[in-house]
């Protein structure tokens, strides 16, 4: 198993930020790293549970069963599945990339991945406090439509990307 680090680009942008930063305006960037790198250490409290939580999931649940019900012949179901996979799924968006990637590699088809995330943005935690400050209907309505706009992005995504390996297959 190899361990690959990806962000090395990312962080080379950010250090170079923080050094332009810190020769135009150097109080305010070193008020800014102080602030990140207090954000920072209360995020190391919780990366040992989430990392426990990631060993978990990927020890229980296997790729290749993802794939088989949400793959090429997975049809209603498979909708369903992953519009109630995401509107059940939490926690940051970035965590979920690296098992849909592998699953990805498995056959899961991309618009229901694109449905998966756009699904996330009905929290149910949330539904009694949206329901108490604009209503019953309101609140049905409009996670209505979320889960139909979430159903209507992935089936564009399959239009566009279907099974091409992230190409983009829109005419030019």
């Amino acid at each position: 198993m190899s361990i690959r680090f990806r962000g090395l680009k990312l962080l080379g942008f950010v250090t170079s930020a923080y050094l332009l930063g810190a020769w135009i305006e150097p109080d305010k960037t070193a008020h800014a790293f102080m602030a990140g790198a207090k954000i920072f250490g209360e995020l190391l409290l919780i990366f040992p549970l989430i990392i426990l939580i990631t060993a978990l999931i990927d020890y229980r649940f296997d790729a290749k069963t993802f794939a088989r019900h949400l793959g090429e012949e997975s049809g209603a179901k498979g909708w369903a599945l992953a519009l109630g996979a995401g509107v059940l799924s939490h926690g940051p968006m970035y965590a979920w990339y690296p098992m849909f990637e592998e699953i990805r590699a498995h056959g899961v088809r991309y618009g229901l991945m694109a449905a998966f995330f756009y699904a996330r943005s009905i929290k149910i935690p949330m539904l009694p406090i949206m329901v108490d400050y604009f209503g019953v209907s309101f609140t049905a309505i409009l996670t209505l439509y979320i889960l139909l706009a979430a159903w209507a992005q992935g089936w564009i995504i399959e239009r566009f990307c279907g099974q091409c390996d992230g190409e983009f297959k829109g005419k030019s």
